[in-house]
C-alpha cells in the first residue's frame, strides 16, 4: 500500500532521523531533513550495541558498514576490582547467526556511516536550519524555518533530542528529562592485545567497563553516584577520573587509569531519563527516539529503540490508509517496549545507587534482554 504522506520533514539529524529518512526514502517518499548544527556532528566516545541493536542495523541497511568500522563480540565478562572474574553473560546472536551478539562503535563513526546512507538515499538536508514554526492543517502541516523559507508537509517528525523545541511546540506540558542520581565518564584508548568483547569491572558504588570500537580503539566507561546534576570543570577530569579507578586493582584497569591524562579523550555526562506518555503525535506531528524515551546506558538500548522507531514509523506510513491511523499504530506497537527500556534502565540505576538486591538486577538484565530479542 501506498504512503499516506508523501512529503515529509523531519527535525533533528541524528540517529533516529537519520534512519527515518533512509526508511522513508525506500518508499521513495519526499524526505527533507533540518539539522540545527551547520557541522551535523555527533558528540560522545564509544557507544554499546546489544544484538536487537544489530538487527535494527540489518534491517536499516548499516550493518556491514557497522561490522567493517566497529567491533563485535559475543558475551560480557563481570569481574571484581582485583580482577578475579565471576561470571560471564551470553548475549544472543539476535541479527542471525553469523553476526555475534553485542558490540560497540565510536558515536561519531555512527554518526558519519548514517550520515553517508542518509545522504545517497536522496534525503534533502538542510544544515544549519530548524523550524520557527509550525502550523497544523486539514490536509498538513506548514512549517517556516530559520532560513526565512516556508513549506507545507504532509507529516512532521520531531527526532531533536532530549530537549527537543518539537516537543515543547506540539506537547508544552509533556514530561521533562529527569537527573538519575548517577554519571558516567567515558575515554578512548588504544585496544589492548585480547580485549576482544564487552567486559566489566563492579565495585561497592563504582562500576567500571571496555568495550572495543574499532581495530585499534577500545572505550572506557566509568559509572559515578552523584546526587546533583552539577557541572564538572574539563580540567578536573583527568585527575577525578584517575581517582575513580584507583580502588580497581585489576592490571588492566590499572593500564587504563596510567593512559588518563590531560590530553586523554574524556568525557563526562550527567545521565538523565525521559518517558512521555502517549499518544506520541499531535495531528500530523509525530515524535520519535530521544524526544520522547530517552533512556539511562545501562541496558545499551537507547540507540536501538530509537532507530526502532523509525523502522516501525516506516512501516505503519506503508501499510495505513491514512496518517492519523498510522501515527496511533506506530504508537501503539512502540509504548511497552521503550517503556521498559526506559524503566528498567532507571531501575538498574537505583539499584547501583543504593546498593540493592543483586538478584534482582540480574533477573531484570535476563527479562529485559529476553524481551529485547522478540521481533519489533
Amino acid at each position: 500500500m501506498a504512503s499516506p504522506a508523501k512529503n515529509i520533514l523531519i527535525i533533528g539529524g541524528g540517529f533516529s532521523g537519520m534512519a527515518a529518512a533512509i526508511q522513508l526514502r525506500k518508499q521513495q517518499l519526499n524526505v527533507d531533513i533540518v539539522e540545527i548544527d551547520p557541522g551535523w556532528r555527533s558528540y560522545g566516545a564509544g557507544i554499546s550495541l546489544g544484538g536487537a541493536t544489530l538487527r535494527a542495523f540489518k534491517t536499516l541497511g548499516i550493518l556491514p558498514q557497522f561490522l567493517e568500522r566497529g567491533a563485535v563480540g559475543d558475551g560480557v565478562d563481570i569481574f571484581l576490582p582485583h580482577g578475579q572474574q565471576v561470571a560471564s553473560l551470553p548475549t544472543p546472536r539476535i541479527a542471525g547467526p553469523d553476526v555475534p551478539g553485542g558490540g560497540a562503535i565510536m558515536r561519531p563513526v555512527l554518526a558519519k556511516i548514517l550520515a553517508e546512507v542518509t545522504t545517497a538515499s536522496g534525503a534533502n538536508v538542510r544544515l544549519g536550519c530548524t523550524f520557527t514554526a509550525l502550523r497544523q492543517h486539514d490536509d498538513g502541516v506548514e512549517v517556516s524555518f530559520t532560513d526565512g523559507t516556508t513549506k507545507d508537509y504532509d507529516l512532521v517528525i520531531g527526532a531533536d533530542g532530549l530537549y527537543s523545541n518539537t516537543r515543547a511546540a506540539i506537547m508544552p506540558d509533556a514530561e521533562k528529562p529527569k537527573y538519575s542520581g548517577q554519571c558516567v565518564w567515558r575515554a578512548v584508548l588504544p585496544r589492548t592485545p585480547g580485549m576482544d568483547r564487552a567486559s566489566m569491572w563492579l565495585g561497592p558504588k563504582i562500576k567500571t567497563g571496555l568495550n572495543p570500537v574499532s581495530n585499534d580503539e577500545m572505550y572506557l566507561f566509568v559509572t559515578e553516584d552523584r546526587a546533583d546534576n552539577v557541572m564538572v570543570d574539563p580540567k578536573l577530569f583527568a585527575p577525578m577520573l584517575s581517582e575513580l579507578l584507583a580502588p580497581f586493582s585489576a592490571p588492566l584497569m590499572q593500564q587504563c587509569r596510567a593512559q588518563i591524562n590531560d590530553h586523554a579523550q574524556i568525557i563526562y555526562r550527567p545521565l538523565e531519563s525521559l518517558l512521555v506518555q502517549q499518544p506520541w503525535h499531535r495531528g500530523r506531528v509525530v515524535l520519535i527516539g530521544d524526544t520522547v524515551h530517552a533512556t539511562t546506558p545501562h541496558l545499551a538500548s537507547g540507540a536501538c529503540i530509537g532507530i526502532e522507531d523509525a523502522l516501525v514509523l516506516a512501516e505503519e506510513l506503508e501499510r495505513a490508509d491514512n496518517v492519523e491511523q498510522a501515527l496511533t499504530q506506530f504508537g501503539a506497537r512502540r509504548w511497552e517496549r521503550c517503556r521498559m527500556v526506559v524503566e528498567n534502565s532507571g531501575r538498574l540505576g537505583e539499584i547501583e545507587i543504593t546498593g540493592g538486591d543483586k538478584a534482582e538486577h540480574a533477573q531484570i538484565m535476563r527479562t529485559t534482554q529476553a524481551a529485547l530479542a522478540a521481533p519489533i
